[in-house]
């Protein structure tokens, strides 16, 4: 029965106890600090050795300004035995806010002193200066902990307070000398560096990066300085001189470092620096030993040969395709080149029947689920392109089945409700759209809400639906390549679908064709015309981030594309683009970018 009791008692303290430390910190989060010294009171006096409560207490006296409070219980803890040496910073900075430096200055020192006892505490005392932003003080208790005791490291945390100190290029030293010994990752490295470099070349932090690892470089030759220079010059969107520096690491490092020159050729591409871009796929093509790799290196290069298209470059890249195809012919490791090929025929030379042959034949191959749902994905877009809608939803919804959760499954879902709304069947397309709403792809369930918001909104207005249909012909035409023609049919709506909800759809979409078209002066008239009429409607912020992209990356025209950056940032905060608009609109003031 005692025993009973003794536990009921000691459940009921414990209870009791933890109610008080939540409404303690609860308290002083919401700034009640009053409130709060009442609780940490009572925790101090029920766990005098706590010293997060007595840390509690003391800041709660300091922002009632009880500083004579503080001192008081702070000295009491300082004269102590066996209490953690940060009390007497927690003095110290008592004393520095009531500027009294002398005193503070006083305990600050003590606290370094005790690191002679104990070199261990070099971590807890460091963590607090910086806490208090002693940075030097700080920086002396981590220096004086490895002086003491060899094995401990505390160089990234000196490298963080020289960055916090403005001393940018001791910081990059540290942060180098770290990765060359081994001690910490070069991504761990590249994260924290990050905060200080800009995308302009010309930024002062850039130069004095770039002069650390030039000057290490000539002290002692690594591939490691390559990289790093290869990982500065690609911030700086300057791709030839990091192909140049990647040349380098290749030849030292021989296939295996291929990858990277893989993915600078991709990131050149995206940032349509297609000269460099097609200079990287050329060297691996040549240089690899992996018939695999070098065959993605050709298979870009063809894209990029694509993006002319004329009749000359169609007939050398079909002599391409059939070149490699005498290689590899249709094998289970070359499935990209019967996809690529295949895509070739049917969205660049207008003929899907072969096409579709192809990939029926690639099917036959013994392929795991994921490589089967790639082919078929392909091969329902191009049954789509000959109008073969319904054999193109069967191949769609066996993905969907086959991989639920996968992205793939999702994108497929998507095409099976843009096949459907190219039918004319909107009902089906907007069963599908409501699902892929809540997608775990952001720009699949973007995209979802936009073509789900277009039937929904001119099915209501136009129980005929007769220009909804007509934007369904005109995006199919799109999708089939055909511009010129969906270009024509769209401006048939806007001409005698005025002022119906359709028209700043029909805007968008056809100023989308006009920029593949070139057409950019017919494009920002489009985009123009729907900021300044549709400024409250669904798509005003896909027209202004549009209308942006064109003045910052086409026409050169940097002030505009600030303009329409800026009304997406303080006009459309919940948009798909805000992240985007917010980065390039700092980019172009001249903002540091991480």
């Amino acid at each position: 029965m005692r025993l009973l009791l003794f536990i009921l008692i000691f459940s009921c303290s414990q209870l009791l106890l933890s109610q008080e430390d939540f409404l303690a910190k609860q308290y002083f989060e919401d700034g009640a600090f009053d409130k709060a010294v009442v609780f940490y009171e009572k925790l101090v006096a029920k766990n005098p050795m706590r010293t997060d409560y007595g840390e509690g207490l003391v800041a709660c006296y300091q922002q009632l300004e009880k500083y004579d409070k503080a001192e008081e219980f702070l000295l009491k803890a300082v004269n102590e035995q066996n209490i953690y040496p940060t009390m007497l910073i927690e003095l110290g900075y008592n004393y520095t806010l009531q500027d009294q430096p002398e005193k503070a200055t006083e305990y600050y020192n003590a606290a370094l002193q005790k690191i002679n006892e104990n070199p261990n505490f070099g971590y807890g005392l460091g963590y607090r200066f910086q806490k208090y932003a002693l940075l030097d003080y700080a920086i002396k208790a981590y220096s004086l902990a490895m002086e003491l005791n060899p094995q401990l490291d505390y160089n990234f945390q000196k490298a963080r307070i020289y960055g916090e100190q403005g001393n940018i290029e001791q910081m990059y030293e540290s942060y180098l000398k770290l990765i060359s010994e081994g001690k910490a990752s070069q991504a761990n490295v590249l994260r924290n560096i990050n905060d200080f470099i800009s995308t302009e070349a010309e930024n002062p932090n850039n130069i004095k990066f770039k002069k650390v690892l030039l000057q290490n470089a000539q002290g002692s030759p690594d591939i490691l300085w390559n990289e790093l220079l290869s990982w500065l010059f690609v911030q700086q969107k300057q791709f030839r001189s990091a192909f140049n520096q990647e040349k380098a690491i290749y030849k030292r490092g021989g296939e295996t470092s291929l990858q990277r020159l893989q993915g600078l050729g991709k990131l050149a591409m995206e940032e349509e620096d297609l000269d460099t871009a097609k200079d990287v796929f050329l060297y691996i093509s040549e240089n690899s030993a992996d018939p695999i790799v070098a065959l993605d290196a050709q298979l870009n290069l063809i894209e990029l040969d694509l993006l002319e298209v004329d009749d000359k470059v169609l007939d050398k890249v079909q002599k391409k395709f059939d070149d490699l195809l005498g290689v590899h012919g249709y094998q289970m490791e070359t499935l990209q080149l019967q996809i690529a090929y295949a895509k070739f025929l049917t969205f660049n030379k207008n003929n899907p029947e072969p096409a579709i042959g192809i990939l029926r034949q690639c099917l036959e191959l013994p392929l795991n689920n994921y490589s089967k749902s790639y082919i078929k994905s392909t091969l329902g877009d191009i049954l789509v392109f000959d109008r073969q809608f319904n054999q193109a939803l069967i191949y769609f919804s066996q993905i969907q089945k086959d991989l639920k959760n996968d992205v793939l499954g999702q994108d497929a879902r998507f095409k099976v409700a843009q096949t459907s709304f190219y039918k004319g069947d909107f009902d089906w397309s907007l069963t599908q759209l409501k699902i892929l709403r809540g997608s775990t792809s952001q720009l699949i369930a973007n995209d979802a809400m936009q073509l789900s918001l277009l039937i929904s909104d001119n099915s209501l207005e136009d129980s005929t639906q007769t220009a909804l249909k007509k934007y369904a012909r005109a995006d199919f035409l799109a999708y089939q390549n055909k511009k010129k023609d969906a270009v024509e049919l769209l401006e048939d709506i806007l001409q005698n679908h005025k002022g119906e909800k359709i028209e700043d759809e029909a805007l968008l979409k056809q100023a989308e064709i006009l920029i593949e078209l070139k057409d950019y002066e017919k494009a920002e008239f489009n985009y123009l015309k729907i900021v300044e009429f549709y400024a409250n409607d669904i798509l005003a912020d896909d027209a202004n981030f549009a209308l942006a992209e064109l003045y910052r990356n086409i026409l050169d025209q940097p002030e505009k594309a600030k303009v329409h950056y800026e009304k997406i940032i303080y006009n459309y905060q919940d948009s798909y683009f805000f992240p985007l608009a917010r980065r390039n609109f700092r980019m172009l003031r001249g903002d540091s970018i991480n």
